[in-house]
């Protein structure tokens, strides 16, 4: 089956004027001033009622709460995990450590967190900053005996204790080191009224070498298998399914290698799609880079028209809002679910590599970044990317991946006024509270959770990822755990003061 798409044409550089695409998202999403009050009104009874509920917080919310973004120690910890990753020697992974903590005020934040591991870990933190500045600081409350324990491990202990206590913390935001124990730890979260279901994502950053690449390819085959074993009954739509990362099955997944990319990569991907097919599970093609996207939706277009693949709508693909070119993306991907005559499975996602997007932009040159330069021109885009995918149900199957009520809320309205199906996602270990509050100001929705699955090599880049993507002063999730923030900002409107988001 042939398709007429020509996915080169979505150069982001054709979408360069910031001021004009804000006007025309502005224009897309033109909702009566009532409905825009009553989402918002939605929004923060939303913040309100999450708030209202206090229950324990998860790991991740719990360390955001103590060490986000806007303290001295939570930039600290975050540049010294990020380091860590790429420090090739001890003596210097030494150095780091005494420069990042022996310069903390970990004393107040001591005891301050509602979760026990965080406060453990803020104590030992206490502990290593006494014994890096030579003990001339004296905390109140440490005990003398351990500071003289402490004194005797030296360095290399401390650093092998921090990255310890970075695998335990990263431990809470995956579901299981490997899809067996993952499905088995999932199916506890069922509850009385629901079962719940997920997008395993196998644990991985890109392949270097094609053993890294055939190492994925037999993990995403058997996630796929273990997964389609233990499915339930219900639709594709009802049941839980994998997402994989392209970038992780080939070592050069790049647009000038499209060429390669298409004769070694395809037929592996194909494979893979043919396994979820025989379970009737969802595989979704998991978003990447920019400057990767027309060669993602190239290999997308060729799994919609293959014959083997006919009468599923299992096909997936993750698109990011704060690309400006995403709503010509949907529109083309609405485009081949029409010629292949089948129902792509789309998730919406804010994005998580803006920090890339930008200092690659910068690294080449260009006139224009390929993202939205503000969070509210994100959040905006995202509304007019979730309106155009609910206005043709036939084609997508509409999901939407959002921790903020606002946006939640939103997408909720529109979806109910078009009575169109939808579902939330949330990540595993974040968001639990927003979604039950949903459920009782909606009633039941279908929220599927996004669940990482890897072992403890693949925990500490997707840790630091999910810190610096969600620990950000503008990001909702921070400002969403903190009560000195009122709830009528945290629920803002992103149709506000537009004209001074280019």
């Amino acid at each position: 089956m042939n398709t007429s798409i020509n996915w080169h044409k979505l150069d982001h550089k054709k979408y360069a004027d910031e001021t004009g695409l804000l006007g025309r998202l502005c224009r897309l999403v033109a909702w009566p001033p009532g409905q825009r009050q009553q989402v918002r009104k939605q929004a923060i009874e939303l913040v309100e009622l999450a708030r209202a509920q206090q229950r324990r917080k998860g790991m991740m919310e719990s360390f955001l709460a103590e060490f986000g973004l806007s303290n001295k120690e939570g930039l600290a910890l975050m540049c010294l995990a990020e380091a860590l990753l790429r420090v090739p020697d001890e003596k210097t992974a030494d150095a780091l450590i005494a420069e990042k903590i022996a310069s903390g005020n970990w004393a107040a934040h001591a005891g301050q967190s509602d979760s026990l591991l965080v406060n453990a870990s803020t104590w030992g933190l206490m502990l290593t900053g006494r014994l890096l500045d030579g003990g001339q600081r004296v905390e109140n409350d440490i005990p003398g005996f351990m500071g003289r324990l402490v004194s005797r491990l030296g360095e290399p202990a401390i650093r092998a204790a921090m990255l310890q206590a970075m695998r335990i913390m990263g431990e809470q935001f995956v579901l299981g080191r490997d899809i067996k124990s993952a499905i088995k730890r999932g199916s506890k979260l069922d509850s009385a009224d629901a079962r719940a279901i997920f997008s395993f994502d196998m644990l991985g950053e890109g392949a270097r070498t094609r053993a890294d690449a055939e190492r994925y390819f037999e993990r995403y085959a058997n996630a796929i298998h273990e997964v389609g074993k233990a499915r339930g009954p219900g639709t594709v739509r009802e049941v839980s399914g994998v997402s994989v990362k392209l970038s992780a099955l080939h070592p050069r997944y790049e647009a000038v290698k499209q060429q390669r990319v298409e004769d070694e990569l395809y037929p592996k991907l194909l494979e893979l799609a043919k396994l979820a097919k025989g379970y009737d599970i969802g595989f979704c093609l998991d978003a990447e880079e920019a400057d990767r996207l027309v060669l993602s939706l190239g290999l997308l277009e060729r799994l919609a028209a293959e014959e083997a693949l006919a009468g599923w709508n299992g096909l997936g693909l993750a698109i990011q809002a704060y690309q400006k070119r995403a709503l010509a993306v949907i529109a083309n991907v609405q485009q081949l679910a029409r010629q292949t005559k089948r129902q792509i499975m789309v998730r919406l996602v804010k994005g998580a590599y803006w920090d890339t997007e930008i200092k690659h932009a910068h690294e080449t040159g260009v006139v224009d970044f390929p993202v939205w330069t503000t969070k509210q021109a994100t959040d905006l885009n995202f509304l007019a990317c979730a309106e155009a995918l609910i206005a043709q149900p036939q084609a997508i199957y509409a999901q939407f991946a959002t921790h903020n009520a606002h946006s939640l809320a939103a997408v909720q309205a529109m979806a109910s006024t078009a009575g169109v199906e939808i579902e939330f996602q949330r990540l595993h270990g974040m968001g639990e509270a927003l979604y039950t509050a949903a459920d009782q100001t909606f009633g039941s929705t279908r929220c599927r959770i996004y669940a990482p699955v890897g072992s403890h090599d693949d925990l500490l880049p997707y840790l630091v990822r999910r810190l610096l993507e969600n620990g950000a002063n503008t990001s909702f999730v921070h400002s969403f755990l903190d009560e000195k923030v009122p709830a009528a900002e945290v629920a803002g409107d992103p149709f506000c003061d537009v004209s001074t988001l280019a």
